[in-house]
């Protein structure tokens, strides 16, 4: 067996460990990992694989290729949290094996190494191959994309050999489309405007030069159109083009206003990066400098992973939605700089400064503080109480039953060992040591925080109305929330398809003559609602910041 293939093997071998075990062990999270599994769930309910439902109603904010995967898993392992966030897991190791195989063919075998292994050991990037939302098949496959087209220039400029860029142009161009055509199937055409921005960029940059012919361009950009228009094309000719009018006003919306409460200050997505693709994030600022880098091939890509970088986190700054995953795609370009600054290291080109041990002390300490704080405030919650809101549903749900043991404390000691051990071997001239412990140590420290503490987030945030949901399975009523949004309704009730319109209608389900029991649950809140002055309408119960009532139907 090859160096190459048996290292990502392993790779493989890694990310199944890391990735797959324990992913049904939580609820699933409103909104986005509800909202999508019951997406997945419906298409099997109707048996209508080519358009996306939600609640039995067409859905038009996504196009239907994740909900396709998720499907699959369900299909084969049965409807289950697990099933939903398998496709992520999986992805996962795909990217893992990637990485490590383009970084290998760009720099060398170390180098696709600490690319992977930064990948695996940063915090979101980690943990969004955890969940069950869209955004890890939708980055690969954009910067796939991208890979190939940066390849086909190469091809076109001869500024590597064949043992670089085997295939022809064309063949990279088409497949770059056609991956990318992937891309614009799961989340929509802003894959295509981020790839055509960055070429924008770098063709201006480079003062107009055809890196691609036009031609060549616009082979590239029909690749991509396939798979979009072949199923669009379906949509349209079935429905009518009333998914393409929704969808773009949906995109205008997210782009002009904060949609769902999700507004922000400018630089948002710095701090969210800085942090949240910790440890990569500390040595990626130091690829920003100046680097000695020998070959002319390896200063390109350089070069356009800054102009990805720069284009994704100016683009999603403009944005006036601000989500953590929008910048998502920056993990990409940020583990990619963070692996050239450690193969640097390792080969003495430049020194682990102050500034290095500064960032990962400073950021660090945010991690370690946070987890051991949570359990010892979790033992003083009178204290928690009377700091957080004092509004009854922020109350209710630190009211929470939770079960702390102390040993929550684990995770932020286990993660000052590493830091400790690594800043010592960085400092000590043992970059390759400390990279491995320190990347390897956080895929641990955030394996550890998940067992302890994701299932105790639930249980505080969610678990007493999914809870709630879980009852009303098998049973033939219909349940509503009352005064806000929720996917849980549907997906932990097990909804079956809407046989009577009047569901959907509210004052119906509060007045009309129902035909089945309506269950409510709403949020606590210090003044009535509607619901408490219905005569018909009957408080049932409790629990946690949330209230259940029953309607019942007359005989």
């Amino acid at each position: 067996m090859n160096q190459k293939l048996f290292f990502s093997l392993l790779l493989a071998a890694l990310g199944a460990l890391f990735f797959i075990p324990f992913l049904g062990g939580v609820r699933l999270f409103d909104w986005d990992e509800i909202n999508f599994a019951e997406c997945s769930r419906e298409m099997i309910a109707l048996g209508d694989y080519l358009r996306v439902h939600i609640d039995y109603k067409p859905f038009f904010e996504k196009p239907p290729f994740f909900f396709w995967c998720q499907s699959a898993m369900m299909t084969l392992f049965g409807v289950s949290e697990f099933s939903a966030r398998l496709p992520n897991a999986l992805c996962g190791i795909i990217t893992l094996v990637y990485l490590y195989q383009l970084g290998q063919k760009l720099h060398s075998h170390r180098f696709g190494l600490l690319w992977s292994l930064a990948y695996l050991g940063s915090v979101t990037p980690h943990l969004y191959f955890r969940s069950g939302i869209i955004d890890p098949f939708f980055n690969l496959f954009i910067f796939a994309s991208l890979v190939n087209v940066i390849f086909a220039s190469w091809k076109r400029e001869r500024m590597t050999t064949p043992l670089h860029t085997p295939r022809p142009e064309w063949a990279y161009l088409l497949l770059g489309g056609l991956v990318l055509g992937l891309g614009i199937l799961t989340k929509g055409p802003v894959a295509y405007l981020i790839v055509c921005l960055v070429l924008l960029v770098y063709w201006v940059l480079s003062r107009f030069r055809w890196f691609i012919t036009p031609v060549q361009f616009i082979g590239f950009s029909l690749s991509a159109a396939l798979a979009a228009v072949a199923w669009g094309g379906l949509e349209t000719y079935l429905h009518g083009p009333v998914f393409v009018r929704e969808f773009l006003t949906y995109n205008v919306r997210l782009f002009s206003t904060p949609d769902a409460g999700h507004g922000g200050f400018p630089g948002y997505h710095f701090v969210v990066l800085l942090v949240g693709c910790f440890p990569a994030s500390i040595f990626a600022i130091r690829a920003f400098a100046p680097l000695f880098i020998e070959r002319n091939y390896q200063r390109e890509f350089r070069r356009w992973m800054l102009m990805l970088f720069w284009v994704v986190l100016i683009l999603f700054s403009v944005v006036q939605s601000k989500i953590v995953h929008y910048s998502s795609l920056c993990y990409f370009p940020l583990t990619y700089l963070a692996a050239l600054t450690l193969t640097q290291l390792e080969e003495r080109k430049i020194q682990f400064t102050n500034w290095l041990k500064a960032g990962l002390i400073a950021v660090g300490s945010i991690f370690i503080v946070a987890t051991v704080a949570a359990p010892f405030l979790a033992q003083r919650m009178e204290l928690v109480r009377s700091w957080a809101d004092q509004d009854p549903f922020t109350q209710g749900n630190l009211n929470a039953a939770i079960n702390w043991t102390g040993w929550e404390v684990l995770p932020g000691v286990w993660l000052l060992i590493v830091l400790f051990v690594a800043i010592r071997w960085y400092s000590a001239r043992q970059p390759a040591q400390a990279s491995v412990a320190l990347f390897g140590g956080m895929a641990v420290f955030i394996t550890l925080t998940l067992w302890f503490f994701i299932g105790r987030i639930e249980g505080i945030s969610q678990a007493a109305a999914m809870r709630f949901f879980e009852r009303a399975q098998g049973q033939n009523v219909y349940v509503r929330t009352h005064g806000y949004r929720s996917y849980g309704p549907f997906f932990y009730t097990m909804k079956p398809s809407v046989t009577n319109p009047n569901y959907y209608n509210d004052d119906w389900l509060m007045h009309g003559r129902i035909d089945k029991d309506v269950l409510f649950i709403r949020k606590s809140s210090t003044s009535p609602t509607h619901l408490d002055s219905l005569p018909d309408v009957r408080r049932t119960g409790e629990e946690n910041g949330f209230l259940f009532y029953k309607r019942q139907a007359r005989k």
